[in-house]
């Protein structure tokens, strides 16, 4: 199962040749991310400033197959998939009426925020993972 995120392309997401701006794929993958989480009642608010936690970006990937420009109306699926008992992958895919337009990757590290150790992932956010995956 995935998790399924519609937006729209907006003008201040193109560049200068009318498509979007290659790092601006990561940002609208990041907005996916927050919808699921949102989706899945956690608090957003307090999951980007927990203090027993942060989980920074470790790598982050994409694959561009066809423009996107202003306007079209982009598909989103999401899917997590559990690497280690610190780390998470999520794999994006982002379609134009059924058309494959860019896939993404980003991979996530569960880390105390105090002194920056590798840490288990929280069980609801396992669940999270589980629940989606």
């Amino acid at each position: 199962m995935t998790f399924n995120y519609f937006r729209t392309v907006r003008f201040q997401d193109t560049d200068a040749a009318g498509v979007v701006y290659f790092a601006n794929i990561l940002a609208i993958c990041h907005e996916a991310y927050e919808a699921s989480l949102a989706a899945a009642d956690i608090d957003l608010k307090l999951f980007f400033r927990h203090p027993d936690f942060a989980l920074p970006i470790i790598h982050a990937s994409a694959d561009f197959f066809r423009p996107m420009f202003c306007g079209d109306r982009l598909l989103i699926q999401l899917t997590p998939q559990l690497l280690t008992q610190e780390k998470f992958a999520i794999a994006y895919e982002i379609s134009i009426a059924e058309t494959l337009a860019a896939k993404a990757t980003t991979k996530h590290v569960c880390i105390h925020p105090g002194d920056r150790a590798k840490i288990a992932l929280p069980d609801w956010l396992l669940q999270w993972i589980k629940d989606i995956a």
